[in-house]
């Protein structure tokens, strides 16, 4: 594997234990999240994160197989760019459904 491609896979691998590690002494509850804009924007930013290290490796090789991958970018563009139209609860969807799955996804990829 490209050595760029790997770098940008262990950026999207550690925003997302960024993200989890918020939640290793508090319940991952929607309405605590709902209720603290700093873990709200951090959350967002490592979002943001993981979308730009997905463009990068689309753009480098855009056969990879990752779940969403489009998607992710998308987030994070809409994030950016529509920042007055995220919903907390397409964010939350993301950190309960979606980072588990990339997760898994991104630490296969890095065993090859």
């Amino acid at each position: 594997m490209d050595e760029d491609i790997k770098g940008w896979l262990f950026d999207i691998l550690k925003s997302i234990n960024e993200i989890e590690s918020y939640y290793l002494e508090t319940p991952k509850m929607f309405e605590m999240y709902q209720n603290d804009l700093r873990t709200k924007r951090t959350i967002e930013r490592n979002i943001e994160i993981i979308g730009e290290a997905m463009n990068r490796i689309l753009r480098a090789e855009n056969k990879i197989k990752i779940s969403n991958s489009r998607k992710i970018v998308d987030v994070r563009n809409r994030i950016i760019h529509g920042y007055d139209s995220v919903s907390d609860d397409v964010i939350w969807g993301i950190v309960i459904r979606n980072l588990p799955v990339l997760q898994k996804e991104i630490e296969e990829l890095l065993k090859e």
